[in-house]
């Protein structure tokens, strides 16, 4: 039990003695543990405080405030510098594409407004100017052409009676000459010897005349002497005796005329009627097609108006 005691009291010897030495050796060497001295004491302004009486006296607070003021003023105009430049910056970039959009709806504008004045004037022209002088100029022309027409058409007639016509003069002739034993010229001779000779119109009695009146010489020098004779006398009968004697030839005349007559004017009158119609038609078509346009260019227009009065509120902002 003494050893125990002994050892136990060993202990705290030895323990007292290291714990001396170290409290010795930490005084003896001061670098080994920097001690901190505060120089200046630092304080903190608060934005709640700052406007507290407190600090009114206060030295040390009034340069912290002024300090802090100095410093926000400053931080605001270095935010207020660089916020100018970019707003400065953005002006000229908007004004800059606000005038290439006028410069260009300006040329857009202009090249319309030209296209447009074109189409009006071209419409009115043709409306108001070309249309009734083209109507005046067909209806002189259609009169010109219709007399032409009528006198082709009456010029075919007259070929179709003198084709029926020299048949039944040799069919009429031949009845008298079968008992004299005349001859009768061809057809071919007669056509020839009368040909341009009917002007107006053509009637059986009329072909009967030319015969008598204008080549009964010839005739009669190609020993057609007894056909002379004959067509002479049938002539003198007069055309009333001579229509009710020959009353189905005298028709059939008459029919070959008038059906000549309208065959040809009507292909002739179609032909005219077709060009003239076309031609108007196409006139205004041509006014429709451009008082269209006149329109679509017009209602572009108003729609540019629009946009021009935004770029205008724009460039007022």
């Amino acid at each position: 039990m003494k050893v125990h005691y002994f050892k136990i009291l060993l202990f705290f010897l030895t323990l007292n003695i290291l714990l001396t030495l170290y409290h010795e050796n930490t005084h003896k060497k001061p670098y080994v543990t920097t001690p901190h001295t505060r120089t200046t004491i630092s304080r903190v302004l608060s934005e709640c405080n700052k406007q507290s009486s407190i600090y009114d006296k206060d030295a040390e607070m009034k340069s912290v405030k002024e300090n802090f003021d100095r410093r926000t003023s400053q931080r605001f105009e270095e935010y207020e510098e660089r916020m100018k430049e970019k707003r400065q910056k953005r002006k000229e970039e908007r004004d800059k594409n606000i005038q290439e959009i006028i410069e260009k709806d300006r040329m857009d504008k202009s090249l319309a407004e030209k296209v447009e004045k074109c189409c009006l004037r071209c419409g009115c022209v043709l409306g108001g100017g070309v249309l009734p002088i083209w109507g005046l100029v067909s209806g002189i022309w259609y009169a010109i052409l219709s007399q032409y027409v009528t006198k082709t058409a009456i010029q075919k007639g007259i070929e179709k009676g003198i084709e029926v016509g020299l048949v039944k003069v040799r069919d009429i002739a031949k009845l008298s000459l079968e008992v004299m034993g005349g001859t009768i010229p061809e057809i071919d001779v007669l056509e020839t010897l009368i040909a341009g000779k009917f002007t107006d119109g053509i009637t059986l009695y009329d072909i009967f005349q030319c015969i008598n009146s204008n080549i009964s010489g010839h005739l009669e020098a190609k020993k057609h002497g007894l056909f002379v004779q004959t067509v002479k006398t049938l002539v003198e009968k007069g055309p009333i005796e001579f229509n009710s004697e020959n009353e189905t030839s005298v028709t059939a005349v008459e029919k070959a005329f008038e059906e000549g007559n309208a065959a040809e004017f009507a292909a002739k009158t179609g032909l005219l009627s077709n060009t003239i119609i076309a031609s108007v038609v196409a006139i205004v078509v041509i006014v429709l097609v451009l008082i269209i346009i006149y329109l679509v260019l017009r209602y572009r227009r108003k729609k540019k108006m629009k946009k021009k009065d935004q770029y205008t509120k724009l460039l007022s902002q």
